[in-house]
């Protein structure tokens, strides 16, 4: 059962459709260096092995289900090449499950959460992150949800006009001063108006490029505690906003925003134009930071909650 309490159809054939490339690369690698092979040796996990690093899941991921497949293998004393997909699939699975951290909610339902429930979301420039807001916008509304957006990403005049282009399209208000104005003052702003109207959820839009590491964490520093004046929890969530299609790039993005703030979830995006989807493997799995959403197309409700047992058979699927 998936994490909406059922994974619809129509959902399932899009992450179906959208993890398409990937899964034929991965299949595609694997069906050929299994040729005339019955049993699983120890070529072919050196193919498997070599599969998995060049599908972007990552060298340090790829050698843990290595090892938890040759455990397997020894154990069964004889593993067929037919077996080789489920026992893959279950130990990504199991690796998937280990990322799941608890504390961050799964869904778009909001009852159990803090209200105003305040999600930072951070993430570079050109990943999806202001579309990524548009969408939650949209779904959260769909769900009746009262929402309000915060652009305090000024640093950028594309990314002000964007997230307002949004909130017109969604129907939620969006608290902005323009640009190259203060980001923290915004994000007050927009607390203050979330807590006036009574909002369910407020989403804060943050700077993608600061010149150093050092001013990118001064900053979303600044912007928590500006926000705690408003309300000494804030942010309940720092979500970090990932391009999927950029493969080995997001993982270094990831490692640097985790430096530069306490990230609590990820969004990993554009998952259906690459053949790079096992990159949310590897970034689940070396950071331990729940993927909570994920981009399998255009739609607004192509950002899917993410089912890691739904997205194991999508992208493992023969």
């Amino acid at each position: 059962m998936g994490i909406f309490g059922f994974f619809s159809k129509e959902k399932k054939e899009t992450l179906d459709k959208g993890l398409e490339k990937s899964k034929d690369s991965i299949f595609g690698k694997l069906s050929r260096a299994l040729v005339g092979k019955d049993t699983v040796d120890e070529e072919v996990l050196d193919e498997l092995e070599e599969i998995l690093i060049t599908s972007d899941v990552g060298v340090g991921t790829t050698v843990k289900i290595i090892r938890r497949i040759e455990a397997r293998v020894a154990q069964d004393k004889y593993t067929s090449t037919n077996e080789l997909d489920r026992i893959l699939r279950e130990e990504v699975a199991g690796l998937l499950s280990e990322g799941s951290v608890v504390g961050v909610t799964d869904s778009f339902e909001t009852e159990h959460l803090p209200k105003p429930y305040v999600i930072m979301v951070v993430g570079v420039n050109g990943v999806g992150k202001t579309t990524t807001i548009g969408k939650l916008a949209h779904q959260f509304q769909q769900r009746g949800r009262k929402v309000v957006l915060g652009a305090a990403d000024t640093f950028r005049a594309a990314a002000v006009t964007q997230l307002k282009l949004w909130g017109e399209r969604v129907g939620v208000p969006v608290i902005e001063h323009g640009m190259n104005t203060d980001p923290s003052a915004v994000a007050f702003d927009a607390l203050k108006k979330g807590v006036e109207i009574g909002a369910d959820v407020i989403i804060i839009d943050t700077a993608g490029r600061l010149h150093t590491k050092v001013n990118l964490m001064n900053e979303l520093g600044k912007i928590k505690r500006v926000m705690q004046k408003v309300l000494p929890d804030a942010p309940h969530e720092v979500m970090l906003v990932l391009d999927g299609s950029t493969g080995q790039n997001a993982v270094i993005q990831a490692r640097e925003f985790t430096k530069a703030t306490e990230v609590t979830s990820l969004a990993v995006t554009k998952l259906d134009g690459t053949a790079k989807g096992g990159v949310v493997i590897g970034i689940s799995d070396e950071f331990q930071i729940p993927v909570k959403y994920i981009g399998v197309g255009e739609k607004m409700d192509d950002l899917q909650v993410f089912d890691r047992e739904e997205f194991v058979d999508s992208l493992f699927k023969k």
